[in-house]
């Protein structure tokens, strides 16, 4: 009975001494083999040791004596994130796009395996990260600089996943993450980003305004809605969230729920140039055009000199009135409202010829504007203005 024992207790702590010994050979793979080859460019004796630390690692993160440690943890972390390094610096793309999203994956769910065991290597895990997150940074940094959206915000995205390994919010990184996955025209990825950027406190208001956006143009409109709220519950008074939600209800159909929220939008800064002019430009879409006029009208109280308002005022209340001609020239013959139509039509061309005039004042070469004031004025019967547009415009 006893020698049975004793036996046993043998296979056991030898069981145990070969999976520490798998432990071990991995390190040794690694730090003594794979980190120099590395740093020497030597890619050859790298792959080679890189995959020798793989299969003594993967051994020992799967056997019931290592799997819990700290340790073995870290170092799968450090090996999976190795192979993804090895891989840019010696052939960028040679890694496929899903064999890198494994080896990642592992490597960071690894990480926070090994963060959240114990104590023990909590400061080699963490300047683990740090070192990933400098290398998600910089490639993320190519990758935009390259006009390779798509790329960056997943470089990003890793940037802070890596991150939450260690239970911290990198809110810059999932921030430029949102903002490439916009570029990329990926709305929902971009609103998940935003969102964690702004539940992080990352920009204030404008974190939620931009989730909420990409949201909505990623066609949820309920959730852009509730991303809204939840941004004007910390913000109240935040003009940028009221005009999104004005955004909002507008491709939801509802232009009770837009006027409210601009009402609401102009009570915030009544002085506020850029807002009346924005709210013109909406009540344009809404075809609300008494509204749009006005809005563009305060505009240019504030400002007299400011040149986008005078613009859109001016191309607004030309289509306007294009708009009033060409619906009167379809009335039946004899209707009643045909004189009272083309009246109107007539006076609201007049009103766009100041605002014109100011602009091209201030934008001397704008041919089209040149022409639209010919045009204008020889409907008007102002033929020596007409004439006058006309020769500017041809001597451009």
């Amino acid at each position: 009975m006893n020698n049975f024992w004793i036996i046993g207790a043998l296979l056991i702590s030898t069981s145990v001494m070969a999976q520490k010994k798998n432990e071990t050979s991995a390190a040794v793979e690694y730090k003594n083999k794979f980190v120099p080859a590395l740093r020497s460019q030597d890619f050859e004796t790298a792959q080679k040791s890189i995959l020798n630390a793989k299969e003594f690692i993967d051994l020992a993160a799967v056997h019931p004596d290592t799997k819990g440690s700290s340790k073995t943890q870290w170092l799968r972390g450090e090996i999976y994130m190795g192979m993804v390094t090895l891989a840019q610096m010696a052939k960028p793309g040679s890694m496929d796009e899903a064999t890198m999203a494994s080896n990642l994956k592992i490597s960071r769910d690894a990480f926070e395996a090994g963060y959240d065991l114990d104590n023990k290597y909590d400061s080699d895990i963490t300047e683990s990260i740090e070192r990933a997150r400098y290398f998600f940074d910089q490639a993320a940094n190519k990758m935009y600089q390259a006009e390779k959206y798509t790329e960056a915000g997943k470089l990003y995205e890793w940037q802070g996943q890596f991150s939450s390994a260690i239970d911290v919010l990198d809110t810059n990184a999932v921030f430029y993450s949102g903002l490439c996955f916009e570029k990329a025209g990926d709305y929902a990825s971009a609103a998940d980003n935003y969102l964690l950027a702004a539940k992080g406190g990352f920009k204030g208001a404008s974190s939620y305004y931009l989730a909420a956006g990409a949201t909505r143009k990623a066609g949820n409109i309920e959730k852009a809605k509730e991303i809204i709220n939840e941004g004007r519950a910390k913000y109240p008074s935040d003009r940028d969230l009221l005009l999104e939600l004005v955004n909002i209800n507008i491709d939801a159909n509802d232009p009770a729920g837009a006027e409210a929220a601009l009402n609401a939008a102009i009570s915030t800064d009544p002085n506020n140039k850029q807002l009346h002019y924005t709210i013109g430009t909406i009540y344009i879409e809404l075809k609300q055009n008494d509204k749009a006029e006005k809005a563009l009208m305060k505009a240019l109280e504030i400002d007299p000199n400011y040149v986008d308002a005078q613009y859109q005022l001016g191309a607004h209340l030309v289509s306007w009135a294009g708009d009033l001609k060409t619906e009167a020239a379809q009335l039946k013959f004899g209707d009643a409202r045909y004189d009272v139509m083309l009246s109107q039509s007539q006076d609201i061309y007049k009103r766009a010829v100041n605002p014109l005039e100011k602009y091209i004042a201030n934008n001397p070469k704008d041919k089209d504007v040149l022409n639209i004031l010919f045009q204008l004025n020889r409907n008007l019967g102002n033929t020596e203005k007409a004439l006058e547009y006309k020769k500017r415009m041809d001597a451009l």
